[in-house]
């Protein structure tokens, strides 16, 4: 992995995480090429626009507090990486463990911009 290409990703992640525990996108669309693919296991979203608009539906839940457990981002060639995402979801207020999930990260970096992602739930 390049040093600028780490360096996108790990923006990009705690980007994302920032975006999942308080609902503010906005630190994450300077990540993504304006023809970015956005799959996740409820829908594909094609081009930034599409993201800025559609992610409105990724806000946090309002009764939960999210954790998570990154692992490190593994270079699968040609500009392909991924990293596997343990989330811990706690009830606020007494943190008891509401559920957990294990996700997965697939991004693809092309001209130094995030062209694909690829979150999938595998446990």
């Amino acid at each position: 992995m390049q040093a600028d290409e780490l360096a996108l990703a790990t923006r990009f992640r705690l980007a994302l995480e920032h975006a999942a525990k308080t609902g503010d996108w906005t630190l994450v669309y300077p990540c993504l090429a304006a023809d970015v693919e956005w799959i996740t296991p409820k829908r594909t979203l094609t081009g930034i626009d599409a993201v800025k608009h559609d992610l409105s539906w990724g806000s946090p839940p309002e009764h939960l507090d999210l954790e998570f457990q990154v692992g490190d981002w593994v270079d699968l060639g040609e500009g392909h990486f991924a990293l596997d995402v343990h989330e811990t979801y706690r009830m606020k207020g007494s943190g008891d463990v509401a559920y957990l999930r294990e996700r997965r990260i697939d991004i693809t970096i092309r001209d130094a911009m995030i062209s694909r992602y690829e979150m999938k739930i595998v446990g």
